[in-house]
Formats: C-alpha cells, sequence, structure tokens
C-alpha cells in the first residue's frame, strides 16, 4: 500500500529506475543522497522520506544492484561505497510500519551480510592492486563501507551479533594489511562499546577464533597501530567479562600470553593498556575471580538492604529527599563543569601544540628554501644575521615581559597618582571659575598712567633697537638686480626638481623591480619540481649581469674542484681569474631571477 502525500522528488526517482535500464539504476539511485542529505536530521520529514523510499522498494533496489558483480557497474567502488552509505542512512530510524516483521528479519541482515561480502571483494582488490593511488582509493571506499556497516548496526543493536557469527567478518579480521587490519579492529571495538553482551552469546567457536586473531595481531605484527587497537580491543573484552579473563588465563591455547605480553615494549602510546592488560592476567586476579564475585553478590545484598531501609526512612522524610536530591544534582553539576572546564584546558593545550608544532615546521621549511636560493659563501653570514633577529626577538619578548610586569607592580601607585591629578584638575578648574567670577563682579578701574622714569625708559630702548638695526637704502637697479637673481636661481631649481623627481621615480621602479625578482627567486621551485617553462622565466637579457652571473659559478666551480692545499687562505666567494674562453656567454643562457620575458 503507498503512502499518501508522498514526496514528489521520490516519485520522480522511482519512475525513472522503472523507466531507465539496468546499468543506469546506480547512477539514479545516487540522487537519493542529495535527497537525504538536504533534509534536517532527526526531522518528520526525514522520516517521512525514509518511508517514501521504502515503500516504493528503493532499498530493494540498492540491495539487488549491491549484490551484483561491481566491475558491470557504472563508476566501480566509489558508486558502491556511496550506495552503502545510502543504504545504511534509509535503513537507520526507518519506521516500516506494517511490514516490520520483513524488514527486521530479512532486509536488514541482508544488508549486513551484503556489506560484509562487498567488504571481503574489496579487500582482495585493494590486495591486487599495483598502484598507490588505486590502492588509496580502494582503501577510501573500504572505510567507507566500513562506517556504513557501523552506522547500520549502531542504529540497530541486534545486528551486532549477526556480524559477529558471520563467516565473512572472520575472514576479513584475519587480513595482513596493515590499513584494512587496523579498520576492522577499530570497527570491532566500535561495536563492543556499543553492546558487549553480544560477544557471549555468540558460538565458543567464532569467540575463541576472534580472540586467537586479536592475540596473533597484538604479539606478532610490528604495526603500532595494530597493537594499539588490538590492546585496546583485548582489554576491552577482559574488562566486560570475567569469563573471557578466565579463558585468557586457564585455557591451554593461550598459555605463556601474559609472560608474552610483558616482554612487549611499555613505552609506547598504549604501554599503560598493555600494563593493565597484564596486572589482569596475573595469577592473584585469576585467583581471586570467585572470590571477588561472591563479594560483587554480598555487596549487591547489602546494597539492596540499605536501600530498602533508606527508603523506609525517606518515606517519612520528604524533606530529606528533596535536600539530598539537590545536593546531589548540584555536585553532579559541579563535577560536570569541572570535566567540561578540564576538557576545554586539554584541548585548548592540544591546539596551541599544535599551532607551535606547525608554526616550528613552517619556520624550518623556509629556512630550508631560503638556504636552497643562497650562495654558499653566503650562509654563514645569512645565519648570522637569523641569530641575531632571532637574539633580538628574544629580547623583545623579555623586555616586553619585564616591562608588564612592572606596569603590573606599578599600578596601584598609577591609579593614585591619576587620582590625584584628575582632584588637581578640578581644583584648578574650580578656582579658575573664582577668580574669572570675581574679576567680572569687580569694577571698572581703567588703565595705568606710565610716569617719567617709565617714559624715559622706553623711548631708551626705542633707541638702542633703532642704532642696532639701520635702515639700509637700496636703489632700484640693485632691487631689479636682486629680482633677477632670485627669478634665475627658482627657475634653475625648477629645472632641477623635476630631474630630480624623475631620478626619484627610476630608483623606486628599479626597487621595485628588485623586490619583485627576490619575491619570485624566493617562491621558486626546487631543481627536482620545476618544469620545461619555468626556467625560460628567470633568462636574463643583459650580456653584464649574464658575465657576473656566469663568473660566480665558474668560480664556485673552481673552489669545489681545487685540491685542499689551495684552498688555505681563501674562501669560497673571493674574486678569482677566469678565463676570457669561459667568460664568453649569449643571450638568454643564465638562470637569473627579475627579467622579462623575451
Amino acid at each position: 500500500m503507498k503512502p499518501t502525500g508522498t514526496d514528489p522528488r521520490i516519485l520522480l526517482l522511482a519512475a525513472e529506475v522503472a523507466k531507465s535500464p539496468e546499468q543506469n539504476v546506480p547512477v539514479i539511485l545516487l540522487k537519493l543522497k542529495e535527497i537525504i542529505s538536504n533534509t534536517p536530521l532527526g526531522s518528520s520529514e526525514l522520516k517521512k522520506i525514509k518511508q517514501d523510499i521504502y515503500c516504493y522498494d528503493l532499498i530493494q533496489y540498492c540491495l539487488l544492484i549491491l549484490s551484483q558483480d561491481c566491475s558491470r557497474i557504472q563508476g566501480g567502488w566509489t558508486t558502491v561505497s556511496q550506495l552503502t552509505q545510502i543504504l545504511s542512512h534509509c535503513c537507520v530510524g526507518l519506521e516500516p510500519g506494517e511490514d516490520a516483521e520483513e524488514f527486521y528479519k530479512e532486509i536488514l541482515p541482508s544488508a549486513t551480510e551484503t556489506f560484509l561480502i562487498l567488504g571481503r571483494r574489496l579487500q582482495t582488490c585493494f590486495i591486487n592492486a599495483a598502484k598507490g593511488e588505486e590502492k588509496d582509493e580502494l582503501l577510501h571506499n573500504f572505510q567507507i563501507l566500513t562506517d556504513s556497516l557501523f552506522w547500520l548496526v549502531g542504529g540497530h543493536v541486534q545486528l551486532i551479533q549477526h556480524v559477529l557469527q558471520s563467516d565473512h567478518f572472520l575472514h576479513l579480521l584475519q587480513t595482513d594489511n596493515v590499513q584494512i587490519g587496523a579498520t576492522l579492529m577499530t570497527l570491532l571495538q566500535n561495536m563492543l562499546l556499543i553492546n558487549s553482551g553480544d560477544l557471549l552469546k555468540i558460538e565458543g567457536k567464532i569467540l575463541h577464533s576472534i580472540l586467537d586473531e586479536v592475540v596473533f595481531k597484538l604479539l606478532s605484527t610490528s604495526s603500532p597501530v595494530i597493537r594499539s587497537t588490538a590492546t585496546k580491543l583485548l582489554l576491552l573484552m577482559v574488562e566486560s567479562h570475567q569469563e573471557i579473563l578466565v579463558l585468557l588465563r586457564l585455557s591451554a591455547s593461550y598459555k605463556g600470553l601474559r609472560s608474552l605480553l610483558h616482554k612487549q615494549e611499555t613505552g609506547t602510546e598504549f604501554g599503560q593498556q598493555l600494563s593493565k592488560l597484564v596486572d589482569l592476567l596475573s595469577p592473584k586476579i585469576c585467583k581471586n575471580v570467585e572470590e571477588q564475585k561472591l563479594h560483587q553478590a554480598a555487596c549487591l545484598i547489602q546494597a539492596y538492604w540499605k536501600g530498602y531501609q533508606t527508603r523506609k526512612r525517606l518515606k517519612k522524610l520528604p524533606s530529606a529527599v528533596i535536600a539530598l536530591q539537590r545536593s546531589f544534582r548540584s555536585k553532579r553539576t559541579r563535577i560536570m563543569l569541572q570535566l567540561h572546564r578540564q576538557k576545554e584546558e586539554e584541548a585548548l593545550k592540544l591546539q596551541l601544540q599544535l599551532q607551535r608544532q606547525r608554526a616550528m615546521r613552517l619556520s624550518r621549511e623556509s629556512r630550508l628554501s631560503v638556504l636552497e636560493i643562497i650562495h654558499p659563501g653566503e650562509v654563514q653570514k645569512y645565519n648570522r644575521e637569523m641569530e641575531e633577529k632571532a637574539a633580538l626577538i628574544i629580547q623583545k619578548h623579555w623586555r616586553g615581559f619585564r616591562e608588564r610586569k612592572k606596569f603590573c607592580q606599578q599600578r596601584p601607585f598609577l591609579t593614585e597618582y591619576k587620582a590625584a591629578i584628575i582632584l588637581q584638575r578640578a581644583a584648578l578648574k574650580f578656582l579658575a571659575k573664582c577668580r574669572k567670577k570675581k574679576k567680572l563682579l569687580s569694577p571698572w578701574q581703567g588703565l595705568q598712567e606710565l610716569t617719567d622714569a617709565r617714559r624715559v625708559e622706553l623711548k631708551q630702548q626705542v633707541d638702542d633697537y633703532v642704532r642696532r638695526h639701520p635702515v639700509v637704502q637700496m636703489s632700484d637697479e640693485a632691487s631689479r638686480e636682486l629680482h633677477a637673481e632670485a627669478q634665475e636661481q627658482l627657475r634653475h631649481y625648477f629645472m632641477g626638481r623635476a630631474v630630480e623627481e624623475k631620478a626619484q621615480r627610476h630608483r623606486e621602479a628599479l626597487m621595485a623591480q628588485i623586490n619583485t625578482n627576490i619575491e619570485q627567486l624566493m617562491k621558486a621551485p626546487s631543481l627536482n619540481e620545476a618544469e620545461e617553462k619555468e626556467p625560460e622565466l628567470f633568462l636574463s637579457r643583459s650580456r653584464p649581469v649574464a658575465a657576473k652571473a656566469k663568473q660566480a659559478h665558474l668560480a664556485t666551480l673552481k673552489y669545489m674542484q681545487a685540491p685542499w692545499w689551495k684552498k688555505l687562505g681563501e674562501e669560497p666567494g673571493d674574486e678569482t681569474d677566469i678565463p676570457k674562453d669561459e667568460f664568453s656567454v649569449e643571450l638568454g643562457t643564465l638562470f637569473i631571477g627579475g627579467t622579462k620575458p623575451p
């Protein structure tokens, strides 16, 4: 029965699948990914779209295509991996309605089995692949396939037991490839984290095979990734189930396992988990398993009894219950807040450490690239300059830290000083207002009259000034000559200024060209990475520049090829005599940066 109000995109896609030939169906079904991704997660619209996809048998179409030969599918493994993503996303969160029994008992197990079969085929193709790019693409598709499988079993937990009991999963786990093995063991670890109880529900033979494979990878492989994942997986199994711990300690198949684990390296990243696993496999722990069970049973009985007594008392004290709940919630909130802050601090420290490492790596790469460009004789000079710059930066940061520390110590005194200034400013403003107001209210007194002594003093000052600065009389002809001379000097100044401005512009253009050449040389690739067209950008059309470059190159070669007794007291940068026949060069033959293409 078709649902009402079906999404028109699903109707159009179903009609296109029905009318298209078989080889075009996989590419058409890839459109479901765009429809699902454009719908908000957890919304009712997404649930309705999944129901429409299931009702129009598009999920069954995906299963049918995935069960075919992958070489016949257009797009190969890339299309297959995308179809597995679509299938897993459509099955998780789907409410099948009336066909629930068929969906849970037939379609979901069939999808899980199909994923495992595709994984084995993809594993075979990855092992047989010769090219590195093809291997990377196949590995990426394999990871997408395992992620789709984990998404499917994460949404339907009952499928974990089916996956663990499958022979295909066991064959996948028995691979010798490091990357595929790490991916599968991570998948197994994540499934056990979701529901570890299914591990004891499978057959004993399959459980022994999984344990054998995990222990084998832990002890035989040299890859730290595989060993770390195997250690964590085995520790998870042992901590989750006491039966597996007893099996590893008492079974004859795993005799000597603890001694072999004890010989492993403990200084690695997973050394702590390995030490914990060794401690769990110790004889004392295994002997105390039964005692621990009895102790847990006694604790459980005591807990139930104490709980009964506590509930009996709390029935009479409802206010105490409320206070207890409040204190518990507040304490839990404080603990969660503290844990959140610790996580943020750790994340911040990790981010700062990564930034420092990235900055150091970039600095070293840029320094190496500069050393490739610099002349061999100027390397020591460049190193000294870099050391001086580093010392200046360290001094600058130290002085800044010292001044900031002094400022923090002097902050109270500065605050008092600023407060005193504000008070003084306010007092001076107030006094100025008072004087102004008093002056405005006072009566007019007129100007003070000069006395005879003051008049004589002022007259004497005027006479002295006139005597020291006599007036020079100049004729009309002298004035005209002076004016003509000033005009001539002004004309020469303006003419010279135009020439100077032109020379300044020329100098600025040359400096810009030099900076461009330096930047081009700094960004130039190394000789191993250079292409055929890139050296043409650095050819010079100037004979003097080409001759000087060749002279420096020949001098360096002559110094490097000379015997040691000729190098005594000389430097590679010293000038040497070069024969004139070697000094002749042609245009466009030297690697000189910053030249224009011909």
